[in-house]
């Protein structure tokens, strides 16, 4: 900057500024780090990674060198970021469990399916795999592009060259500026399959090439249980999802004991989390069927599920275990790409396939032109040694006497410079007949080579045949080998399969006691004298519902929310049970105020709230299906749910702390879904309701236990219009 530059202040407008900058930070995220190449398949660090191994010559037959060393010409030369991301990156290229086809091969602790982490990058070895050799192939013959480095001190690929499928065979993850890209898993030779027919076919249907690519092929293997249909849509439009499962299979015992012996699990589904899972849900009791889980994994996965009873049918059992844990599991399909480069886009199965090919054919083109050149300069080399060969005392004679000899020579044979040059540069050694021999017999056979390359070069036809040829020769090496076959088997929808009979909880009376921390219980049988019931130090019981096994609490929170607890899933037994929090998700600052078993869907309830608030709510609205349970009563500021009422009476009675009652009808407190309620009584200031009761007034009312019933002449002073203040409480309702 100049000195005349020198504090000069541009005014901006701050939303111009930040859209300007922000845009430029979103397309650099999406082009060069979390979006893949649809040529390559790659990130810009798996890339780098790759091609950085190529240079310190890291080949699949050469020895290991440490991942550090690795890592560290990868940030120096080519990806100015942490070591930490580029050392993830190439250990997740090293998984076999993370990656269909590894492109690294590790030596040391790379981690587990477990969930356990790589060793430190100074403690492990690698080099490339034969895949990450042929995806580099011809990276030297000018097949792609080259640009400069961060600091412009070196040359990297734009993208590589070889003939591997690379997006579809080894998927892609990754997360962007307002767009993401989840691509699974395929199997290498039916890709090469589908690619041949789309090369035979071009009008091919994606139904078509379905019947070549069935699908996924994760490398933890599994089944794909989605019809053809989903599969179908799915790869049409580049987006979906699939559905997988653990494989498993039923190993006998004895007396007609069985267990289920699980060998895979689901794509990206840790091993170790998967059984925390498990037990778990077993502890929620949400498994009921299930008695044990065991790990007997060695280098492969065995995880061994105890059934309680061996009358249950295994079907049965493995259903209740797809529906509540990770051994079914779903990966989304977002076929979200770099298209020529840098234009983002989700792309359909064929669309993908067909970029590839075009970039195959692109490389193609490429490699046999820079052949060629090769080729067309070294028969202009050996043109000029066969001149030189007939006339040699000649030749020998101008380079002794001439002060110049190449200009005399060039002359004298009408060479040219790179003739002139390379026959001055010949040994003495090479002046012999048999080297003239072996001269006409390169010219003839790079003669013959010329004429391939430009009829290759000249016939769009002939080098689509070349591919196709050559992805044959590439399916028959990937058929073969440890990752040829298919690992995930495709299945159909699986049939609904009824668990509720096995399910099913039997009937017995029990009691739930829930205290006043929060600790909540079952105990069988009614009648119980609960102050005998053990709680905590400083602990004390707060609510005893007398209910059936088979039924559903609903816990009403101070704040307006309502839980529903199914008593077959509360814990039993001597112990204090376990935090009501850990089955519905209540927040810290709120507190139960009511819990009480649901009737059916028509029975009513009376809320009411401290600001002299009311209103009638069906069972069927206070029911809620997930732990955050349904916000059913929207309070004003500073108010909180006082009473859960059963809806049963004519009349409602309201009491205020400043000693005013009021009666009036029940039928005048609509019922609703959810709200803020109705205005019970009109509330002096710094008062609130004190007590509510529902009653039939033609029955009276007895007030406290020991008092004479109130006939309806004594309650008719206070029967007024609802949401009045109501008249002074007569003494008998404010005695104790």
């Amino acid at each position: 900057m100049t000195g005349d530059h020198a504090g000069h202040i541009e005014d901006t407008r701050l939303a111009e500024a930040l859209s300007e900058r922000y845009l430029a930070y979103a397309m650099s995220t999406i082009t060069s780090r979390s979006l893949p190449d649809v040529r390559d398949g790659l990130k810009p660090v798996h890339r780098r990674l790759l091609y950085a191994m190529q240079q310190l010559k890291l080949d699949p037959s050469s020895g290991f060198k440490k991942c550090a060393r690795v890592v560290g010409d990868v940030i120096g030369k080519f990806h100015p970021h942490g070591d930490a991301s580029v050392y993830d990156a190439l250990v997740r290229l090293a998984q076999d469990f993370a990656v269909r086809y590894p492109l690294v091969e590790g030596q040391g602790n790379f981690g587990s399916i477990d969930g356990d982490g790589a060793a430190a990058m100074r403690y492990t070895e690698s080099r490339m795999t034969e895949t990450a050799r042929i995806m580099l192939e011809g990276i030297g013959d000018n097949a792609v592009d080259f640009r400069p480095t961060y600091d412009n001190e070196d040359q990297e690929p734009v993208v590589l060259p070889g003939l591997f499928p690379n997006l579809l065979a080894n998927g892609a993850a990754g997360i962007a500026v307002g767009m993401a890209t989840s691509i699974p898993p395929h199997n290498a030779a039916e890709l090469y399959q589908a690619a041949r027919l789309l090369i035979e076919k071009p009008d091919c249907t994606i139904a078509e090439l379905l019947e070549l690519v069935q699908g996924p092929d994760f490398p933890t293997g599994g089944l794909l249980v989605e019809d053809r249909e989903t599969l179908i849509q799915a790869y049409e439009t580049g987006r979906g999802s699939f559905r997988i499962r653990a494989r498993w299979a039923v190993e006998k015992g004895r007396a007609g004991a069985w267990s289920i012996i699980v060998s895979e699990i689901p794509y990206q589904v840790q091993k170790g989390k998967l059984i925390e899972d498990i037990a778990k849900k077993m502890e929620e009791r949400k498994l009921p069927l299930l008695a044990d889980v065991r790990d007997e994994s060695t280098t492969d996965i065995r995880l061994v599920l105890e059934p309680k009873t061996r009358n249950c049918a295994p079907e049965v059992l493995m259903e209740t275990l797809f529906k509540h844990t990770m051994l079914e599991s779903r990966f989304s399909l977002n076929m979200n790409v770099l298209s020529q480069g840098k234009i983002p886009g989700v792309l359909s199965l064929k669309a993908v396939l067909q970029a590839w090919l075009e970039h195959v054919h692109e490389v193609l083109i490429r490699r046999t032109q820079h052949r060629l050149d090769a080729v067309l300069k070294r028969l202009e080399i050996l043109e000029g040694f066969l001149k030189v060969y007939l006339n040699l005392d000649e030749v020998i004679r101008l380079i002794r006497e001439e002060d110049e000899p190449k200009p005399a020579l060039m002359k004298a044979f009408s060479l040219s410079e790179l003739q002139a040059d390379y026959v001055l540069n010949m040994r003495l050694r090479s002046l012999r007949r048999l080297e003239e021999m072996e001269i006409r017999k390169e010219w003839d056979g790079l003669g013959k080579e010329q004429a391939t390359l430009e009829a290759l070069l000249g016939s769009e036809k002939r080098r689509w045949s070349r591919i196709g040829k050559d992805l044959q020769k590439m399916q028959a090496l990937f058929e073969g080998g440890a990752y040829g076959a298919r690992r995930t088997i495709i299945g159909e929808a699986p049939a609904t399969i009824d668990t509720s009979a096995a399910l099913a909880v039997e009937r017995e009376p029990v009691t739930v006691l829930l205290s006043q921390e929060g600790w909540i219980r079952a105990v069988k049988g009614h009648g119980h004298d609960v102050a005998n019931h053990r709680f905590k130090e400083g602990d004390g019981l707060a609510y005893a519902v007398e209910c059936q096994s088979t039924d559903r609490l609903c816990m009403m929170a101070a704040g307006g929310r309502a839980f529903t607890l199914k008593v077959a899933d509360l814990p039993r037994g001597r112990g204090f049970g376990q935090p009501v929090r850990t089955l519905a998700d209540l927040a810290q600052e709120d507190q139960p105020v009511a819990l009480f078993a649901l009737g059916d869907d028509e029975s009513r309830y009376m809320l009411t709230s401290s600001d002299g608030r009311g209103m009638q709510v069906s069972a069927g609205n206070l029911a809620a299906e997930k732990r955050t349970g349904r916000q059913v009563f929207n309070l004003r500021d500073g108010a909180v749910v006082q009473y859960v009422l059963p809806a049963e009476g004519t009349h409602v009675l309201c009491l205020t702390t400043n000693k005013r009652a009021l009666i009036f009808p029940l039928e005048q407190v609509a019922e609703v879904a959810k709200g803020g309620g109705v205005s019970l009584q009109k509330l002096a200031a710094g008062a609130s309701l004190k007590q509510v009761r529902l009653f039939c007034l033609d029955e009276g009312l007895i007030w406290q236990d020991g008092q004479r019933a109130r006939s309806p002449e004594d309650l008719s002073p206070l029967v007024g219009r609802r949401g009045s203040a109501g008249r002074v409480a007569p003494q008998w309702m404010l005695r104790r």
